[in-house]
C-alpha cells in the first residue's frame, strides 16, 4: 500500500523533476524531500499544496493508496535514435505507467472487458528460441488467413491486451508492455512513430508476452523475429516475389498493401530466399544513397491504427454513465486538462461524441 511519499516521488517522476530540482521548487532542503519520499518523514500539508501546485495534480493525487511497480524488463529506445534509455526517462515512463495502471482498474470497475481471444503462451525455450515458428503457431492458433494483418491493433485488443498510444514522456522509447496482478496487459506505444514502425513495435511487445514470461539474453531479437515473421510470414510472401526483380520499385509497391516498412520487406525477402547476401547488401546501399533508411517514402504513408479498448472505457463513463470532465477528472484524480489530452477528450466547443462498444456491468 501507498503512502503520500511514495505518491510524491511518482509525481515528481511523472513530470521528470530531478529530485535537487524539485526540492528547490518546493523550497524544502533536498536531504528533507529525500527522507519523505523514501518513508522516514510524513510529509507537512504545506509541502503536499505546493508539491500540487509545481506537480500540476490534485493534491488528493497524494492520498492514494494503490500499489506502484517497479520498470518492466524490457524498455528500449527506438531504432536510429540513440542506444541507451537514460534513467530520467525510464522513471518518467514507469510513473506515468503506474499511473496508467490506476486509471484502468477504475475505469475498469464499470464494465467487464471479454477478450474474444485467448493469449497463448509458448516459451522461447521450448521452441529452441525459434521466434519464426512461434509466430506461425500463433497466427494458427488465432486462426488468421494468409496474408497481410489488416488492423494488427484490433487483433490485440481483441486478445484482451489494453493498447494506449502516447508521446512517454518525449522520451525515445518506442513502446512499453507493462503486466501488473489483477490487470490485462497493458502495451503503450509512442505515437511519434510512423503507422508501420507503430504495428512493428505492438507486435515486438506482442512477442515479449507470449514468448517471455521471464527475461532472456536474447529476447529483444526474438521479439523483434516475432513481429517480422508475424506480419509478414515467410511463406505468405514468397510468391510475391517469385520471378520478380527485388528493388526498391517492388518494396515501395508491397509496402501498403502489407503495411510494414520497406526495410521489413528487405528481411522477409532474404528470409524467402528472394534475396542473397549479396542482393541484400547493393538493397541497404540503395536505402542510405536515397536517405530511405532516415525517413521512407512519404507518399507511401498510411494512417495509423488507433487502439479503440481504453477509448471506449472513457465514453463508456461519459456517454452512458453521464459522467462530465470533471466527474471523470476527480474519478481518477488527475485535472481536467491533462485527463482530455490523455483520453482525447472533446472539450467544450468541440461537438465531436464518441459510442462505447461496451456494456455497463452492475
Amino acid at each position: 500500500m501507498s503512502k503520500p511519499g511514495n505518491m510524491l516521488r511518482l509525481a515528481r517522476q511523472l513530470r521528470g523533476f530531478p529530485q535537487n530540482e524539485a526540492a528547490e521548487c518546493l523550497r524544502v532542503p533536498n536531504a528533507e524531500l529525500s527522507r519523505v519520499e523514501n518513508l522516514l518523514k510524513e510529509p507537512s500539508e504545506q509541502l503536499l499544496a505546493a508539491a500540487a501546485e509545481i506537480y500540476s495534480v490534485p493534491v488528493e493525487f497524494f492520498g492514494q493508496t494503490d500499489a506502484i511497480y517497479g520498470a518492466p524488463v524490457s524498455v528500449h529506445p527506438m531504432w536510429r535514435k540513440k542506444a541507451s534509455v537514460s534513467a530520467t526517462e525510464l522513471h518518467r515512463i514507469v510513473a506515468e505507467l503506474n499511473v496508467r495502471v490506476m486509471h484502468l482498474r477504475k475505469l475498469l470497475e464499470a464494465t467487464d472487458v471479454e477478450p474474444v481471444r485467448k493469449i497463448p503462451t509458448f516459451d522461447s525455450d521450448e521452441y529452441g528460441n525459434d521466434a519464426e515458428k512461434i509466430a506461425d503457431l500463433v497466427r494458427r492458433f488465432w486462426q488468421l488467413p494468409d496474408g497481410p494483418i489488416q488492423d494488427v491493433t484490433a487483433l490485440v485488443e481483441e486478445a484482451g491486451i489494453l493498447v494506449a498510444h502516447s508521446d512517454l514522456g518525449g522520451s525515445s522509447v518506442s513502446g512499453v508492455r507493462f503486466s501488473v496482478p489483477g490487470m490485462p496487459h497493458i502495451i503503450v506505444l509512442n505515437r511519434q512513430q510512423s503507422a508501420d514502425r507503430l504495428r512493428f513495435t505492438l507486435c515486438h511487445e506482442l512477442g515479449h508476452v507470449i514468448m517471455h514470461s521471464f527475461p532472456t539474453p536474447n529476447m529483444e531479437e526474438e521479439a523483434n523475429t516475432f513481429a517480422s515473421c508475424f506480419l509478414v510470414p515467410t511463406a505468405d510472401i514468397k510468391p510475391y516475389f517469385a520471378g520478380r526483380r527485388v528493388d526498391l520499385r517492388l518494396l515501395a509497391a508491397l509496402k501498403p498493401e502489407w503495411k510494414v516498412s520497406m526495410a521489413s520487406l528487405v528481411f522477409a525477402a532474404e528470409r524467402a530466399g528472394a534475396l542473397n547476401k549479396t542482393q541484400a547488401q547493393y538493397i541497404w546501399k540503395q536505402f542510405n544513397i536515397h536517405k530511405i533508411k532516415l525517413r521512407e517514402p512519404p507518399e507511401l504513408d498510411f494512417a495509423p491504427e488507433e487502439p479503440r479498448t481504453v477509448s471506449d472505457l472513457v465514453s463508456l463513463h461519459l456517454n452512458d454513465m453521464g459522467y462530465s470532465l470533471g466527474d471523470l477528472s476527480k474519478m481518477l484524480i488527475m485535472n481536467e486538462t491533462e485527463i482530455a489530452r490523455t483520453y482525447s477528450i472533446d472539450l467544450p466547443g468541440q461537438d465531436k461524441k464518441r459510442t462505447s462498444h461496451l456494456r455497463i456491468i452492475q
